[in-house]
């Protein structure tokens, strides 16, 4: 087995572990507090689903950096290999009982993403994908729609936590493609978007200010399932997540032509 088929299978492994004890811990009593914002919240279930990951790497990868939204990896300079985690994908979700979040696992070598896992643990599916390699749910190969005209799509998005008080928000865009699209959908769970544009159930999702740990799994699954992943200018996603569009590629100049419109006022 070469190294990245055994990382891939790891990350699987791990993506697994931590959405067990996400389901084990569904609609039960837990701690939760805010971070940067009122609705940034953390719960003691995003903690132990990173302590269980970070741990399992530290025994098993000791030489790998790892980025884990929580803080407590050790993102070191010089690591071939860096683990770019986030324990709970909409956590805001799980504090409220609400069905829709995930453990999402990318993987680079020398900064560029080579293996994606990401955990459905309510609905058991594994999203994953290795560069040049293909993308697949539960083992099965994924593919992006085929869907080519905007007013016949369902797209996704959502909003950064500072929307309370930010006017830098994505309401005029979310407006706009509401006017424009068949469905729009907001539920709050970006790696989770990106995967369901992978597998067609979306035909695009865009977002702003979102982080590498939201969004380093979720590009690489849905550019593996054929997609294209950018910035809002059309430039190749960079995967910092400030600005994040992902569509099946047929609806992707229309989509960065009505975010355009909506920047412009």
């Amino acid at each position: 087995m070469s190294e990245r088929a055994a990382i891939a299978e790891l990350a699987e492994r791990m993506a697994r572990a931590a959405g067990g004890i996400q389901r084990e811990r569904y609609e039960t009593e837990f701690a939760v507090r805010s971070k940067s914002a009122a609705i940034d919240l953390v719960t003691e279930v995003d903690l132990a689903c990173e302590r269980l990951l970070v741990e399992t790497l530290r025994d098993e990868r000791p030489d790998d950096a790892i980025l884990a939204e929580e803080g407590s990896g050790d993102d070191r300079e010089g690591a071939t290999w860096r683990w770019v985690i986030d324990p709970l994908d909409g956590t805001m979700n799980f504090a409220h009982g609400y069905p829709r979040f995930c453990v999402s696992i990318g993987v680079q070598h020398l900064r560029e993403t080579q293996v994606a896992a990401v955990y459905d643990p309510l609905l058991d599916e594994l999203f994953a994908a290795q560069l040049a390699a293909g993308a697949t749910r539960n083992g099965r190969p994924i593919r992006v729609s085929d869907q080519k005209e905007l007013g016949r799509s369902l797209l996704s998005t959502g909003f950064a936590y500072d929307v309370h008080v930010s006017e830098d928000d994505n309401l005029a865009s979310f407006a706009r493609f509401a006017k424009l699209a068949r469905g729009l959908r907001r539920d709050g769970s970006a790696a989770l978007d990106l995967c369901y544009v992978a597998c067609g159930r979306f035909d695009a999702f865009w977002e702003r200010k979102l982080h590498p740990w939201d969004v380093c799994a979720g590009n690489l699954i849905v550019s593996e399932a054929g997609g294209r992943n950018s910035d809002f200018s059309g430039a190749p996603a960079v995967g910092d997540g400030r600005e994040t569009l992902a569509s099946n590629g047929h609806l992707h100049t229309r989509m960065l032509e009505v975010l355009g419109e909506s920047f412009a006022g």
